[in-house]
């Protein structure tokens, strides 16, 4: 039974990575359910308070490290509300239009084409068009290094 649940577990970690290139995956839902599955499948006295308080913490800093790098990244290269709200939707339009590749350029377009008729500058637009791009990208970063972080902490608690 255990060799069932543990490749349950590993696979939800494994759809949680997936989840930062398709954003219609909830990752760190995903994850959540890993820990979950373990506490409820395998052992209720494994993983600790602390464990159990550090990933709300790790999670808060995902869902943060997402909002706020896209947000930073806009509004640093003088982007508009508009822009940063069409970024977040052009996000979730890009993981089904070529996934995973739309989740790069869809937003760039977007973002390009809502500043340009705002602002009427190309080379301002084409900027926090980029801006989105490196946003998006260190938000991912960060997610990925954070999910990682959260699942050698599950694995040693687990183990030792």
């Amino acid at each position: 039974m255990s060799i069932v649940v543990w490749t349950a577990i590993v696979l939800l970690f494994v759809l949680s990575f997936l989840g930062l290139i398709f954003p219609v995956i909830p990752g760190i839902f995903v994850l959540w359910g890993g820990f979950i599955l373990y506490y409820f499948g395998i052992s209720r006295e494994e993983l600790s308070v602390i464990f159990w308080a550090g990933m709300v913490l790790l999670t808060i800093f995902i869902v943060l490290s997402d909002l706020l790098a896209n947000s930073y990244f806009v509004k640093k290269y003088g982007g508009s509300k508009w822009g940063e709200r069409v970024a977040t939707l052009a996000v979730i339009v890009g993981s089904f239009i070529t996934p995973p590749f739309g989740i790069l350029y869809v937003p760039f377009f977007a973002v390009l084409m809502t500043e340009w008729f705002i602002q009427k500058d190309a080379k301002q637009a084409f900027k926090v068009g980029f801006a989105t791009f490196v946003g998006f990208l260190s938000g991912t970063l960060a997610k990925f290094l954070i999910q990682a972080i959260m699942i050698i902490w599950f694995i040693l608690e687990a183990i030792f």
